[in-house]
């Protein structure tokens, strides 16, 4: 498989991780997201943990972002709370960004090792949703 060098939106972890400090309170918020648009606005959200499964911090970005007319996104990174810094999608996150956006990048990594990767890279080999849809011809 073949990494492609992408650049790392500092603004993008920035964005992400003031919403993690100022707006993830005690166990139902944890980890907040940030992502890009194609036209440059930043969409932040927090995830909402419950028992039953609630949703990523990731997802809920997807949410906010259709909700804002934003249908496009080129980024995304989240950041856990208690400055735990950038944090991986889980796997149905990385289905779900896969499906809705897959020319995503996320930023993953650590310190000095932070990068951008495709969401194809982080979920390689993968079942494609829109692959089993019917055509409507």
């Amino acid at each position: 498989m073949t990494t492609l060098s992408h650049p790392v939106d500092h603004e993008l972890i920035q964005a992400a991780a003031d919403v993690a400090r100022t707006c993830c309170r005690g166990d139902n918020h944890t980890v907040a997201a940030a992502a890009r648009a194609r036209d440059g606005r930043i969409i932040t959200a927090v995830n909402a943990y419950h028992f039953t499964g609630g949703p990523c911090a990731e997802l809920v970005v997807i949410g906010a972002a259709a909700g804002q007319g934003v249908h496009e996104l080129d980024t995304m990174v989240a950041v856990g709370d208690r400055d735990r810094g950038v944090i991986p999608p889980c796997g149905r996150c990385r289905q779900v960004l896969l499906d809705y956006f897959p020319a995503l990048r996320v930023i993953v990594g650590t310190g000095d090792g932070l990068r951008a990767a495709s969401v194809t890279e982080l979920l390689p080999e993968t079942y494609v949703w829109a692959d089993h849809q019917l055509d409507a011809e």
